[in-house]
């Protein structure tokens, strides 16, 4: 009865199809290219972006870096922003590095001593960022906020009324 089944047309229809499948899901997972960092944490930042939580913290400090190497043309230049927050009790400090946001963020248009907004993800409230290409938590200073007022003004934008 078992030899009379496996000749059955359908069933080894069946194995072959599940045969290729397994082999191509085998293929894809050893020799798939494996995804670049920066795209890992522009994937991240989108995430947050769209699903993250909005909590108040403190930006603590901000560095730029310019690591001198090669012909120092400054494409080696590191922006860090450094911040706190705290959900239910714990405390967490982190931080996000934000050159590749050079266009979004102006790291000298705001203090470091003002609030922040903090997305998180609230199944890993560690996982948190304060700058991505479609949002930003960081609050401007009274005086940064005429000059941006200012930029928005001359690009065509439409200037907060005082």
């Amino acid at each position: 009865m078992e030899s009379s089944a496996l000749r059955n047309p359908h069933i080894q229809l069946a194995a072959a199809i599940l045969a290729a499948g397994i082999s191509a899901g085998a293929w894809l997972v050893l020799y798939r290219k494996p995804m670049p960092p920066e795209e890992r944490e522009r994937r991240r930042r989108a995430h947050l972006s769209a699903e993250g939580r909005i909590i108040d913290g403190t930006v603590l400090d901000a560095t730029t870096r310019d690591e001198e190497i090669g012909d120092g043309d400054g494409e080696n230049a590191s922006d860090m922003i450094f911040y706190q927050y705290e959900i239910a009790g714990v405390t967490y400090e982190s931080s996000q590095d934000v050159t590749h946001l050079r266009d979004s963020v102006d790291l000298r248009s705001w203090r470091v001593d003002l609030p922040a907004s903090i997305r998180y993800d609230a199944r890993n409230p560690a996982n948190s960022i304060v700058v991505s290409e479609t949002w930003n938590g960081l609050r401007t200073a009274p005086s940064a906020l005429g000059e941006s007022s200012r930029r928005a003004a001359s690009r065509g934008g439409i200037a907060p009324s005082a």
